[in-house]
């Protein structure tokens, strides 16, 4: 089964707002089995929408559509609908009436006839009912394809996409097992991994597909199967895991999508009773982010002193003077310093310490820029490593943060085994 999904709006085309929806769609979609075959995003124009329309009709089972069901005049989905599928609006009287309830009896004012247009639709669709706006989905089939229209307002989107659409379809179609496993792998660039694991990949199976999907620091690995036979399909992916493991399992760090260094890093903390502090120079409070990302942080996460002046490494972390001049902000010897002195000031059982140039300019020191210099305070001690991450100032403090990250991840994994 294939699916296109579009989104209407000329806001998403002059970057004003970034689709999320086709995201969440394409995963829905994909869980039970359903093919993406085209991703589009459309102008508010009557004469793309058809054309749009056209050359997805019989080519894919199944369109979904968000955006351009509002209320106003530049909401033009639901007329442009029954331009292509010859048909005519007319009232909903459930979804007048849900309309009615939630305007005048939630948001307790007097509803205007553009609210209770609301509640027109195309004669021929099958209405989905909205309980969490306005809008109302529709459902409505051509030849041999489904188009099915969705409010672009992202909570009623997902609303509808769990609620109806997702239902219907596992109601109404068979589909094959799509299944997916992600391996988190740190540490390797994408070339030395795919380098590394050729001979497995070539070996494969023709129903697993890999996808190599590469970010700073890190490169995960994704598995893909597809078939009739979920039995089959999971014993396969689950012993070419295991085969992968032998092959690259120092740098296999988790698994899934979810499990991200950061989630991976939080778990161990929490599993260990431990906590964990950051100062930071060149990355501003990037190790911080990823920490506090997660959510219940605050169990292991105390906190960071973003030192970036000189003097705030001096006054607040209380590096000497003496120090620094000798060695210089960007140095090793400065960045255990850091690390130290915001573990004791914190009163942590880790710390991570990052200095460097980020650019695009040298700045205070004589380092190089894309010079980066990070620390792990632990219980036992500290120890400094040296980066050179290149340009430009952006992939420095990134690949920076997810460094310190991961040289954490390294020594509090030893604590595990």
């Amino acid at each position: 089964m294939k699916a296109a999904i579009v989104t209407i709006g000329d806001e998403i085309l002059i970057g004003q707002i970034v689709d999320t929806n086709s995201g969440f769609i394409a995963k829905s979609l994909d869980r039970i089995g359903v093919e993406v075959y085209e991703m589009l995003s459309v102008s508010d124009s009557r004469e793309h929408i058809l054309d749009t329309f056209s050359k997805l009709q019989n080519t894919v089972d199944i369109v979904i559509i968000t955006g351009g069901l509002g209320p106003t005049k530049d909401d033009i989905t639901k007329k442009t609908f029954c331009d292509y599928f010859e048909d005519e609006l007319v009232v909903d009287t459930a979804v007048l009436e849900h309309v009615t309830q939630l305007i005048e009896g939630f948001y307790k004012r007097p509803i205007t006839q553009i609210n209770k247009d609301q509640a027109l639709v195309p004669s021929k669709c099958t209405v989905l009912h909205n309980k969490v706006g306005t809008a109302p989905g529709m459902w409505i089939k051509k030849e041999n394809t489904v188009f099915v229209s969705l409010p672009g307002v992202p909570f009623e989107m997902k609303y509808l996409v769990e609620n109806e659409i997702i239902p219907k379809i596992v109601q109404d179609y068979k589909r094959p097992y799509i299944l997916h496993k992600t391996i988190l792998t740190y540490g390797r660039g994408e070339s030395a991994v795919a380098e590394q694991i050729e001979d497995w990949e070539n070996n494969l199976p023709e129903f697993i597909k890999l996808a190599y999907l590469p970010a700073y620091g890190r490169v995960n690995l994704r598995l893909s199967a597809r078939g009739t036979d979920k039995e089959l399909l999971e014993k396969a992916i689950e012993g070419n895991v295991i085969s992968l493991t032998e092959i690259i399992g120092d740098i296999i760090v988790g698994f899934e999508d979810d499990e991200t260094l950061e989630t991976v890093v939080a778990k161990i903390l929490i599993q260990q009773n431990k906590t964990v502090a950051t100062a930071e120079s060149c990355t501003g409070g990037g190790v911080a982010r990823l920490l506090s990302s997660v959510p219940g942080s605050s169990s292991y996460f105390k906190g960071s002193v973003v030192a970036y002046a000189t003097e705030v490494k001096q006054n607040v972390l209380g590096i000497s003077k003496d120090l620094i001049e000798k060695h210089s902000v960007v140095s090793a010897e400065i960045v255990k310093e850091m690390a130290l002195s915001v573990k004791t000031l914190l009163r942590t059982d880790y710390a991570i310490a990052t200095t460097g140039n980020a650019g695009p300019s040298k700045g205070e020191a004589d380092a190089s820029v894309g010079t980066v210099y990070i620390a792990v305070a632990t219980p036992n001690g500290v120890f400094a490593e040296e980066f050179d991450f290149g340009q430009p100032r952006e992939k420095v403090i990134d690949r920076a943060s997810v460094k310190g990250l991961e040289m954490l991840l390294k020594e509090i994994s030893k604590k595990e085994q």
